[in-house]
C-alpha cells in the first residue's frame, strides 16, 4: 500500500470513540511518547509552537478529574446540578489510560486565531496517531476547562481549550 493510501485508510477510520468504551487498560510511556510526538511539525507561523499538552495518569488523572467535578459542583445552581454529571466528571478519566491537557499559549506574535488552528493542528496528529496505533480517543471541551488556570499552573497568556481522552478499546 503507498503512503497516500495508508494515509486515507487512517483519515476514514478516525473516530472519537469514548471513556465507556475504553477497557481501563494502561498504555505504555512508549505509545504516550508516540502520540506526543505527532505534534512536533505541526505548522505555525512565526514558529510560535503554541500548543502545551500536559499528560495526566494514573493518581494525578484523579486530581484532574476530581479537580473538575468540584468545579461543576461550585458552578452549578442546585436547580442545574445534576449527579450524573459530577459521578462521570470521576468515571471517565478513571475509564481513561490518560488524559492531556490542551492549552494554548498566545504568544501575542500572531493573531489568536492562528495559534488556536495551530493547537487543533497538533490534535488532529494526536487523533490520526490514535488511530493508527488501534486507541480510542476524544478532544472533550467542557466549558470547566476555562477554570482550569489555576490547576494546570497556567500563564495569563495560556488557556485550556480541552482534554484529550486516550484508552484501549475493546
Amino acid at each position: 500500500m503507498d503512503k497516500l493510501e495508508t494515509l486515507k485508510e487512517i483519515m476514514a477510520a478516525r473516530r472519537s470513540r469514548y471513556p465507556k468504551d475504553y477497557t481501563g487498560t494502561h498504555i505504555s510511556e512508549g505509545e504516550l511518547s508516540e502520540i506526543l510526538a505527532s505534534t512536533e511539525n505541526i505548522p505555525n507561523h512565526k514558529k510560535t509552537r503554541p500548543w502545551r499538552f500536559r499528560v495526566f495518569k494514573d493518581e494525578e488523572k484523579m486530581q484532574l478529574a476530581r479537580e473538575l467535578a468540584d468545579l461543576y459542583k461550585k458552578n452549578a445552581g442546585p436547580e442545574q446540578f445534576l449527579e450524573k454529571k459530577y459521578q462521570a466528571m470521576i468515571t471517565k478519566p478513571e475509564q481513561s489510560a490518560a488524559i492531556i491537557t490542551i492549552v494554548v499559549n498566545f504568544s501575542g506574535l500572531v493573531p489568536e486565531w492562528e495559534e488556536v488552528a495551530a493547537t487543533a493542528m497538533a490534535v488532529q496528529n494526536m487523533y490520526l496517531t490514535c488511530t493508527a496505533m488501534d486507541l480510542g480517543c476524544y478532544w472533550s471541551s467542557p466549558k470547566l476547562t476555562e477554570q482550569l488556570g489555576d490547576f494546570l499552573n497556567l500563564e495569563d497568556n495560556q488557556r485550556c481549550i480541552g482534554l484529550f481522552y486516550i484508552g484501549q478499546v475493546n
